[in-house]
């Protein structure tokens, strides 16, 4: 018996750590060097179906959030967007809704509650996206900031509050 123990526990502990090893290595945000110039290469359409490339918001501070008409964190969220927006965007700060949802979802969502910044139709591309970017679980809402230079400053997965967004912006400078 104890020599079964003798083996058994150690043999335990290696399975454990391979195990923690293996999520980590599957779920871990992955960095690449530069990860928003694969980013600036895209476009996606509008709401009204015209392609717009993110290269156009190139070189100002860029809040990109990931978002549903069906995910009720996504909306809540939203409000918060458009004052900030209102503040910040004669600073050169952009807020561009990528939506991971349907043109007809999203058009029928605006209706009822329009926003003042850019929305994308991304679908599946726009999750595919948002995990390039650091979301491996694809849950939504997921918000960078992403400020002049390219560099991802804020990695956001849930409901971002509008105070720790505007503290953001202004610690960077959004002048």
């Amino acid at each position: 018996m104890n020599k079964t123990l003798l083996y058994a526990i150690p043999l335990a502990l290696a399975a454990l750590v391979a195990g923690i090893w293996l999520a980590q290595s599957r779920y871990a945000p992955q960095e690449s060097a530069t990860p928003t110039d694969t980013l600036w290469q895209l476009s996606f359409p509008n709401v009204q179906g015209r392609s717009q490339t993110l290269s156009q918001w190139r070189g100002q501070v860029l809040v990109l959030n990931f978002w549903a008409s069906w995910c009720a964190p996504c909306r809540e969220e939203m409000p918060d967007f458009v004052a900030l927006r209102t503040k910040f965007q004669p600073r050169g700060v952009e807020f561009v809704g990528l939506a991971i949802d349907n043109s007809a979802n999203v058009m029928q969502f605006l209706h009822d509650q329009p926003v003042n910044y850019p929305i994308l139709i991304g679908e599946g591309a726009a999750n595919d996206l948002a995990r390039q970017l650091g979301n491996p679980s694809g849950a939504l809402p997921y918000t960078l900031v992403i400020d002049r230079d390219g560099k991802i400053i804020l990695k956001h997965l849930g409901r971002l509050p509008r105070a720790e967004l505007e503290a953001v912006l202004n610690k960077i400078g959004a002048a």
